[in-house]
């Protein structure tokens, strides 16, 4: 592994710097990957082009990085929307924040329509005919994407 760090992590950084525009996000997400790789199931003799190898490992992160940003923003846009005296607190705020995190974390397995399904159903409490109607598709469509989605959660969380 010491090797292979020292061959590409100044490669994978620069990479990410060019992608990122920014060299703390790029520091960060390069070793975020190696942490990936030391983490990863498959032997690293067994890889056999490492930059790419890589380079797809750190494309999910920075993935990663910009749907945590989105979450982050879009949230933050919503609480300016409210009024004074409605605005949670600092640890509330912080606390949602969390969970909304792990929410994302716990559904980017899923397919975007999957997931798109089950925020419906789930969150904005939609009933099957109006997911159907909203996401095109079937009323079978929706109950195999649900069943997935809820599978997917429950595989993940055990």
């Amino acid at each position: 592994m010491h090797s292979l760090y020292q061959d590409h992590h100044p490669w994978l950084q620069g990479l990410l710097r060019k992608r990122l525009s920014n060299r703390e996000d790029a520091a960060d997400l390069a070793q975020d990957t190696f942490v990936r790789l030391l983490r990863a199931p498959l032997p690293q003799e067994d890889i056999r082009d490492p930059r790419r190898y890589l380079a797809t490992i750190a494309k999910g992160l920075t993935a990663d990085l910009f749907r945590r940003r989105s979450l982050e923003r879009d949230y933050l846009e919503y609480l300016a929307t409210l009024p004074q005296g409605l605005a949670p607190s600092a640890e509330e705020q912080l606390s949602v924040q969390q969970t909304l995190l792990e929410l994302d974390r716990l559904l980017a397995g899923l397919p975007p329509k999957v997931r798109a399904a089950f925020v419906l159903a789930q969150f904005e409490e939609l009933s099957y005919p109006e997911i159907a109607q909203r996401l095109g598709i079937s009323l079978r469509t929706v109950s195999n994407y649900l069943t997935r989605a809820m599978e997917h959660c429950c595989l993940t969380l055990a």
